[in-house]
């Protein structure tokens, strides 16, 4: 078919159907950054569609083969910029692994607290986000109403509002300020107080379901074999959480609950992200207490050059939008020589190619924002 048969379409122009190349992008408004998704229409159902990534590819590991581990901490908490604290908490694990550094137990803990609050920071953003993709505006003022609660405390403790860069190899840049432990319990009960206005709004929405349930559905066996990951891997059957399954930190020592659900559609993503909120905020609530029983510094001081011994290590992390790995390759010098990063988002936005097919136009936007990416974590 030529390219004229395919984007031409007239009334009256005969019996036979033509279908319609669509480009969606590189700029729609409805992506967290600029995805273009090439899609094959006839009429207003898609037949195919083809993510097309790479315009906001950075490239990020290149650079981390000319930076030191400092530099590449500034770096590593840009790509998924939701999920600042936990990538660059995930270089400084593999970094600590190849050279058996230990960090402090306090610091451990703080580790978590910061890293779950941050992932109830993730959620929160993609809760308020998607309602508005698909017409809900009041949905957003609520996220971003408890967003600034815990951004208060994050940034108390690392100076920073989206890019913290308070992990170092070795542990923590600093200790938190006194009391600080005690302020963010009280953000953490704030923020739950307010999820059940969120909850309540949107749960049992019967325009928001409508437009969500049975739309996009990913099983169990076609999200697994894309690398799906995180809540919208759970959203589908998978029972796969690293917290849980492959422990770092001291998750060992906690009680990681899962939320799971089985039918992959954009409702179930959507609560899955919901209840995860509230498994984060016990969670920190936890990682807390435990941390203000613990005294002591919150690092191993090192080199101001740290350079890591030769050898290679991976380590993955339950980020808030999935599995993130982090394979470092080391030479003995202060840069690395290789360090690859596996993102949650890379791998997920890939199942809109299954997703997308036999859907609707209007259906298309649910579908998209209901993935839960971040395109800087794509393209990297």
């Amino acid at each position: 078919m030529s390219e004229r048969e395919q984007v031409i379409v007239g009334v009256g122009a005969g019996t036979e159907a033509t279908d319609m190349v669509l480009n969606i992008g590189p700029q729609h408004p409805s992506t967290h950054g600029v995805l273009r998704l090439r899609l094959r229409v006839d009429g207003e159902r898609v037949t195919e569609c083809e993510p097309i990534i790479g315009y906001m590819h950075r490239g990020a590991e290149k650079l981390y083969e000319v930076r030191d581990f400092r530099q590449i901490m500034l770096l590593a908490n840009r790509h998924d910029w939701l999920s600042a604290f936990s990538s660059e908490l995930g270089v400084a694990l593999a970094a600590e692994r190849l050279a058996g550094v230990e960090v402090p137990e306090r610091a451990v803990w703080l580790r978590m607290a910061l890293a779950e609050m941050n992932r109830v920071l993730n959620h929160l953003m993609f809760l308020g986000s998607y309602p508005l993709e698909i017409g809900a505006i009041t949905p957003m003022f609520y996220a971003f109403t408890e967003r600034e609660r815990l951004q208060q405390v994050m940034e108390e403790a690392s100076g920073g509002r989206i890019h913290y860069m308070y992990n170092c190899v070795g542990g923590l840049k600093a200790d938190v300020p006194s009391g600080w432990e005690g302020r963010s319990h009280r953000a953490l009960d704030e923020v739950e107080h307010g999820m059940a206005r969120l909850d309540k709004l949107l749960r049992h929405n019967e325009i928001f379901a409508a437009r969500t349930k049975g739309v996009g559905v990913l099983d169990a066996a076609t999200a697994a074999a894309y690398g799906v990951t995180g809540p919208v891997a759970r959203a589908s059957g998978l029972d796969f959480d690293l917290r849980r399954d492959e422990p770092y930190l001291a998750y060992d020592q906690l009680d990681v609950p899962v939320v799971l659900r089985t039918e992959g559609d954009c409702y179930a993503r959507f609560i899955c992200l919901l209840d995860q909120v509230q498994v984060s905020i016990d969670l920190a609530r936890q990682c807390l207490e435990q941390a203000s029983l613990i005294g002591g510094p919150v690092n191993v001081k090192q080199p101001k050059i740290f350079k890591p011994p030769v050898g290679e290590t991976y380590v993955w992390t339950e980020n808030p939008l999935g599995a993130n790995g982090y394979y470092l390759v080391s030479r003995g010098e202060k840069t690395p020589w290789r360090l690859k990063l596996r993102t949650a988002s890379y791998a997920n936005v890939q199942a809109l190619a299954t997703l997308m097919t036999g859907c609707l136009i209007p259906d298309m936007i649910a579908i998209l924002g209901s993935m839960f990416f971040v395109v800087g974590d794509i393209d990297k």
